[in-house]
């Protein structure tokens, strides 16, 4: 149900009419409050192996609706006056990478980041799911797991946990640790020791 309700919200907005302003961030993360409960609930574990991990093993960019796939999607949904083509592609618009508080003004320059990596995921317990599970895990636009973003600030991330690299602005660090959260307890991922004790430490900015 989250996952059609996104994206009816997003069909509903296209077809209002492009240009226009952003619809808005990823789906808003669980109250704090939550967000302490789903930690505290978090299964702590060692990562798994990287053994037989490929991005191939998590088909992404999908299809969502008519010739928009997922990466078209979230450039829509988080920039501010985007036009597209007949494709679905962003000919114009402009998009705020809060990881960096920097404006991008084309869409070659974004990158569309994975807030839980997938090779995170992958020694988090996603090495035993089905490549369908980790399909849908990749393309997930009901929870706060996919956000534009710039390619500096996503590249200097890579697949690493809060407790190895966070964005450098510190306002975000609340929703950051929010959103993480609730990818990993939603898709029952395990986090490491480390991890965990830095989400608590970010979860202090809210």
């Amino acid at each position: 149900m989250r996952r059609f309700l996104a994206v009816l919200t997003i069909v509903a907005a296209t077809l209002i009419g492009i240009p226009g302003q952003a619809l808005g961030y990823p789906p808003a993360p669980p109250s704090v409050s939550e967000s302490y409960n789903q930690l505290a609930a978090l299964r702590v574990a060692a990562p798994l192996s990287m053994d037989g991990y490929s991005r191939d093993r998590f088909p992404h960019w999908t299809t969502q609706y008519g010739t928009c796939n997922t990466r078209e999607v979230v450039l829509q949904r988080d920039g501010s006056n985007v036009a597209v083509d007949s494709s679905c592609y962003p000919i114009s618009g402009s998009w705020y990478s809060v990881y960096d508080r920097i404006w991008l003004s084309r869409a070659s320059d974004v990158h569309i980041d994975h807030v839980v990596a997938l090779a995170n995921a992958w020694r988090s317990g996603a090495k035993y799911w089905t490549d369908s599970k980790r399909s849908a895990f990749a393309n997930d636009l009901n929870r706060g797991q996919l956000i534009a973003v710039s390619a500096s600030s996503n590249t200097s991330k890579g697949d690493q946990d809060p407790s190895q690299w966070r964005p450098s602005n510190t306002g975000w660090w609340c929703y950051y640790a929010r959103h993480w959260i609730d990818v990993k307890y939603d898709w029952q991922l395990a986090v490491t020791s480390s991890e965990k004790s830095a989400l608590y430490d970010m979860m202090g900015y809210c």
